[in-house]
């Protein structure tokens, strides 16, 4: 094109299937047409990631004066060329960081930060969960301007969709030079769902204009309700650091829902030890998995959960009954003979485990999973009664096993990061908690797992690369039900099993 002819406007948007990304790009065109621009569209469809995801791809540019003038426009991004990222999941601003779409000296990005979980993610044995914290960093850093919040709970707090929340928020971002009433303009001259799109145009708008950019996918929550929530929560602000003030009122509050507020107080006793012997990096990780630990699934709290009001109502929800129509729920559970034992006073269920007579009698009675009805009274009533079985819970088996087992873990932790060069296999072993979850069988096979992994840092505790040999067999860990990744990695390392 002629050098005196300014360069086109690139824009990408990525969506996944169902999130409106072409309505959204058919937005923009029309914005740019009704303030006499020309502009060019294309879209690539994918069918490999999750439901679909789509590069929608925008070029646009004010109308030359003279044909010989025109631009020639391309049909698709080119990495570090791109003045407007826009996605309307976390994990696809990621993909277009790492496809080179983002740059620090061009590229504004427009993200929503809420998450629709992968099939890999879903569908791994431990916690296949990509790391939101690294993908929101790696924006930070790469991105001329960052905007991003939680378009999708404003969408649905405005009956709309994500995509006109996009929509407002593109327009606040100011990198486009149309005026706000264009913006209405093309919404309502679509003609579809005009009142509540443009709701959810004027919500971006606002919130993109006013609200600052998050410092962390687990951002400080609102004042607690509870005298003793709101005494916790003074303690988290007065001896924590700021950045982890979010992360220790979600732990807080999966203790306090789990059993109560002394055991939340244990809870922050803990973290505070390990804060007192590292760093920040071994207190965020401590933190996170010390409450998933801490709240480990037993009868009593599996009991509970399914018998919760908020579950019936996800699952009508879900189901998409009528208000006057009966749902019924039947409930899979499978306690072995373990989980029984460990239901019992510490003392009678210990001695109860450990008796072969008492096994052959009783074991066989829970090889069978059970069918329970919560729908009827009879079923209801008794995973009811295990639920309240929750204000005796300390007294337990499983609670003492479980107390014995964080103790430990925690104490391997701070001899870890208490050596010379050890600070990192302290986090890397931190992170094996995620081989201790679930119930029955799926915890009885993690924990397995990890007793292996913590023997064998127990024997490799010299080695200066202790912390690569950590992830890599925690990661051996989590591949396979049936342990062979793991038993290979330990093989090559020397450990035999």
């Amino acid at each position: 094109m002629p050098s005196d002819v300014a360069r086109p406007l690139s824009i990408a948007i990525t969506a996944l299937g169902g999130q409106g990304g072409g309505v959204l790009a058919d937005w923009l065109v029309a914005v740019a047409e009704l303030h006499g621009w020309i502009v060019q569209a294309t879209s690539i469809a994918g069918v490999a990631q999750r439901t679909g995801t789509t590069v929608y791809y925008l070029e646009m540019s004010p109308a030359p004066p003279t044909p010989a003038h025109r631009p020639v426009l391309a049909l698709m991004a080119v990495p570090g060329d791109v003045d407007l990222v826009v996605a309307a999941e976390l994990m696809e601003a990621g993909r277009a960081v790492v496809r080179g779409l983002v740059t620090p000296d061009r590229t504004t990005t427009v993200t929503s930060t809420h998450r629709i979980y992968g099939i890999t993610e879903k569908s791994a044995m431990g916690d296949g969960i990509v790391d939101a914290n690294a993908v929101f960093a790696a924006l930070q850093a790469r991105s001329k301007r960052l905007i991003s919040f939680d378009m999708q709970a404003l969408a649905d707090e405005h009956n709309s969709v994500i995509s006109s929340v996009l929509f407002g928020a593109i327009a606040a971002s100011a990198v486009l030079p149309f005026p706000r009433a264009l913006y209405e303009q093309a919404i309502t001259q679509s003609g579809v769902a005009v009142k509540t799109n443009l709701a959810g145009f004027a919500a971006g708008f606002e919130r993109a204009l006013t609200r600052s950019p998050l410092t962390s996918l687990v951002p400080p929550s609102a004042g607690p309700t509870t005298e003793v929530g709101r005494t916790l929560d003074a303690r988290i602000k007065s001896q924590f650091p700021a950045h982890l003030h979010g992360l220790l009122q979600e732990g807080v509050k999966r203790a306090l829902d789990f059993q109560d507020g002394d055991y939340a107080r244990l809870y922050l006793d803990r973290v505070q030890e390990i804060r007192d012997s590292g760093g920040y990096a071994l207190t965020a990780a401590v933190a996170r998995h010390l409450a998933l630990w801490m709240t480990y699934e037993d009868t009593i709290r599996v009991a509970d959960l399914k018998t919760r009001g908020t579950r019936f109502n996800r699952v009508r929800e879900e189901v998409r009954a009528p208000v006057d129509q009966i749902v019924y729920l039947t409930e899979f559970m499978h306690p072995r003979f373990e989980e029984v034992c460990e239901t019992l006073p510490a003392g009678l269920g210990a001695r109860l485990q450990a008796s072969s007579r008492a096994r052959r009698l009783f074991a066989p009675l829970f090889r069978k999973g059970r069918h329970i009805q919560t729908a009827h009274v009879g079923g209801f009533l008794f995973l009811y009664f295990v639920a309240g079985l929750r204000r005796w819970r300390r007294g337990t088996l499983r609670y003492r096993l479980e107390q014995e087992r964080i103790g430990a873990w925690l104490e391997r932790i701070k001899t870890l990061a208490a050596r010379t060069g050890g600070y990192d296999a302290a986090i890397e072993f931190a992170e094996c908690q995620r081989l201790v979850k679930g119930y029955s069988d799926t915890h009885e096979r993690g924990l397995k797992n990890y007793n292996i992994v913590n023997e064998a840092v127990q024997r490799l505790a010299d080695r200066p690369d202790l912390a690569a040999i950590i992830k890599r067999l925690r990661t051996a860990a989590l591949a396979d039900e049936d342990g062979k990744q793991l038993r290979a990695a330990l093989n090559e390392l020397g450990l035999n099993q």
